[in-house]
């Protein structure tokens, strides 16, 4: 205790108002949201993609910092939302190749020339085409939003620190491009808000351009700025490293993704059925062997790196847990997870599927709430 009452700490140990908060490993949050996407590439049935959806949006709203990145999931949604929309405008003005009986509405038919066959604008517009449309565009809707919910739960910047060594000025690009967007959302709300105070119209085209070229000007700027700063802290160098490292590199590297290309065709066809699974191993292999070797060209120093730790384990897991049950699913019971078009049937939620969604949803008890400001 201190002559005044206050408690004193002892010189060079960090108060705990200083002492920095772990967080979880941005991978793990990738991971698990891609296998949510790869879940919804295994269906059609809505009830189970509004179910992927309703569960990422939970752990999003539940585990997400307070950073601009991650108000960015609205937009996903927003985007999702035109997906969809996009689609069924397609199969009602280009029609579809689902047969069907039940017709809601017969548009005027445009007659096309014969070079345009197979190609039909107008026409019939069933509800057998329609629903098709509507499932195929909401199981895409279901891969963006999972894609917007790693972006809204993962911090670009923490990524960037444990991306390999090769592939880092590749993940700078990438993560640039993820940082500035939610700003310029930010901006363009900004500048809408000051015209509407000021009784400005801020819709239309004349709204647009008035909104839009400040906004692309202060990108433009803002670009210039960072790669100012990043010149200035040495980003793009690289290291001498002997012609015999940098050949072995290539070969390996080309030859990993031609191999990853080779044994996934091979898994995707019944021919390859045999020679599939090695080929993509051995791909796979000489792949991350290429990209060791890579890291030399960038040699670079890490501080304080996220760890791998329990957490990311088990929120990983979870995501994993879902795609794999999804796909054994599809494979012993197809008919419960694409519900039929012709003749129309209407979705039933399978049980065990659905209950395999849920454990995607350990990650919002999992993971404590980050405290991160802008």
């Amino acid at each position: 205790m201190g002559a005044g009452g206050t408690r004193s700490v002892p010189v060079g140990e960090p108060t705990p108002r200083h002492r920095p908060r772990r967080q979880l490993h941005s991978g793990a949050w990738w991971l698990w949201s891609l296998s949510l996407g790869t879940a919804a590439t295994r269906t059609t049935n809505p009830l189970l993609l509004t179910l992927l959806i309703a569960t990422s949006a939970y752990v999003v709203a539940t585990c997400r910092a307070n950073t601009p990145t991650a108000r960015s999931y609205t937009a996903f949604v927003k985007l999702a939302l035109a997906v969809i929309a996009i689609r069924l405008l397609f199969a009602i003005v280009l029609g579809s190749p689902i047969p069907g009986t039940h017709t809601l509405l017969t548009l005027p038919e445009v007659p096309l020339p014969d070079w345009a066959q197979g190609i039909r604008l107008g026409g019939r517009v069933t509800a057998e085409s329609l629903l098709a449309a509507l499932y195929d565009g909401l199981r895409l809707a279901t891969l963006l939003i999972c894609v917007g919910a790693a972006n809204a739960l993962a911090n670009p910047s923490r990524l960037l620190k444990s991306l390999p060594g090769a592939l880092y000025e590749m993940g700078v690009a990438v993560v640039v491009a993820l940082t500035f967007a939610p700003n310029l959302i930010a901006d363009v709300q900004r500048r809408r808000a000051a015209r509407r105070l000021r009784g400005r119209p801020d819709n239309g085209i004349r709204g647009l351009a008035t909104v839009g070229l400040p906004v692309l000007e202060g990108a433009l700027e803002r670009s210039v700025a960072l790669a100012a700063a990043m010149d200035a802290r040495g980003y793009g160098r690289t290291a001498d490293v002997p012609p015999a490292v940098r050949r072995t590199t290539t070969a390996l590297t080309l030859g990993g993704l031609l191999g990853v290309c080779a044994g996934t065709y091979g898994l995707l066809t019944a021919e390859g059925g045999t020679y599939g699974l090695p080929v993509l191993l051995a791909g796979v292999a000489a792949a991350l062997a290429g990209l060791h070797l890579g890291g030399r060209r960038s040699p670079r120093t890490r501080y304080r790196p996220d760890p791998w730790n329990a957490h990311a384990w088990l929120v990983t897991a979870s995501g994993v847990a879902v795609a794999a049950a999804l796909t054994l699913a599809a494979t012993h019971d197809p008919a419960a997870l694409h519900p039929g078009l012709v003749p129309l049937v209407a979705p039933t939620l399978p049980l065990w599927p659905a209950a395999a969604v849920l454990l995607g949803l350990l990650p919002a008890f999992l993971v404590p709430t980050p405290k991160e400001h802008p």
